[in-house]
């Protein structure tokens, strides 16, 4: 019985931390304003910068180095892990920018269609097999965004870019297989001296926004290391604590209110053919987490049903043995 209560609680303590981490990427298009008028360049360097001091002290109070050695002598996983951190260095540059500059409600739809993407990308790149309902929620997927290419007169170049660059990013920490707080570390590890020369050279020239409008200022743009680690630590927090199911459900909470902001905080307009793309959009979602619910019931009862099986195969086999034991015991 304790054992059943501890496990309920590890797995609410799981969806508090996934609500917080899902929760603070969501709201943080109210932060990237607060740190203008630096550029998004600069704003960038310094999340890479700042992230890796952060990281680094939370390695040092939970003592856990011994991977550094071990990821050293690796240099195919040094290789992903560079290209991880040149994707991901794409991603929140173009967030930053795309946030600053108007475009919150575009930027959430590249979220909202990251899970199609990274379904395309298991399908082309892994050779994964996708069932029907998947198909079809690629399929209303692609058809969004050719509603959205013609609503904004191109196609949405920005949702793409965020949708593809994080999803390439989730394949390569896929292949790296290293916690959270590692990969985050090794990644800013490696952004750290071009993010770092890049602001010397920026402050060398007089065109740094860092310490040229005040203390609160400053802070803030140190501020961004919090801003990128802590959501991470949340996330590595609810990844041990709750099925993937439920994570899955959870990873939609951050575009819901990235659009929300988008439209009721950031006034942003939204066209009929805009409603349209994102109600296609929706639509897929919908299919693929309906699709993804009915398979892991089903894995459930599969499961449940060979459990029973082996207890009863077991139980079976026990009577047999108590049976052929009785005449052994009768002649004796």
């Amino acid at each position: 019985m304790s054992m059943s209560l501890e496990t309920k609680d590890e797995q609410r303590a799981g969806l508090l931390y996934g609500i917080g981490a899902y929760g603070m990427w969501g709201l943080v298009p109210l932060f990237w304003p607060l740190l203008k008028p630096a550029g998004a360049i600069e704003i960038l360097a310094h999340r890479m910068v700042w992230s890796l001091a952060v990281v680094g002290l939370a390695l040092l109070a939970v003592r856990r180095w011994g991977w550094v050695r071990d990821l050293l002598r690796q240099p195919r996983k040094l290789g992903l892990i560079a290209v991880a951190a040149a994707v991901i260095s794409v991603n929140w540059g173009l967030y930053i920018w795309s946030v600053n500059s108007g475009h919150v409600v575009e930027a959430s739809l590249g979220y909202f269609i990251n899970p199609l993407v990274t379904i395309a990308m298991g399908v082309l790149l892994l050779g994964e097999r996708m069932r029907p309902a998947q198909w079809a929620a690629v399929g209303v997927g692609a058809a969004a965004v050719v509603v959205l290419a013609v609503g904004y007169g191109q196609p949405p170049w920005i949702s793409l870019v965020l949708a593809f660059s994080f999803a390439t990013y989730g394949l390569l920490k896929k292949k790296v297989n290293l916690g959270g707080l590692e990969s985050l570390a090794a990644e800013t590890a490696i952004q750290f001296l071009p993010a770092l020369g890049y602001l010397v050279w920026l402050g060398a020239s007089g065109g740094a926004a860092f310490g040229a409008h005040g203390a609160g200022h400053a802070a803030l743009l140190a501020a961004t290391g919090v801003v990128t680690a802590v959501p991470l630590v949340c996330f590595g927090a609810a990844a041990i604590r709750v099925p993937l199911s439920v994570l899955g459900l959870l990873q939609y909470l951050a575009p819901v209110f990235q659009f929300v902001l988008g439209i009721v905080y950031f006034h942003e307009e939204m066209p009929v053919e805009r409603w349209a793309g994102f109600g296609l959009v929706w639509l897929a979602l919908t299919v693929l987490t309906w699709d993804a619910a009915r398979t892991a019931r089903g894995a459930a009862v599969e499961r449940n049903a060979a459990a029973r099986a082996l207890a009863a195969a077991a139980a079976a086999e026990a009577t047999a043995d108590v049976e052929a034991a009785r005449p052994a015991r009768a002649g004796r």
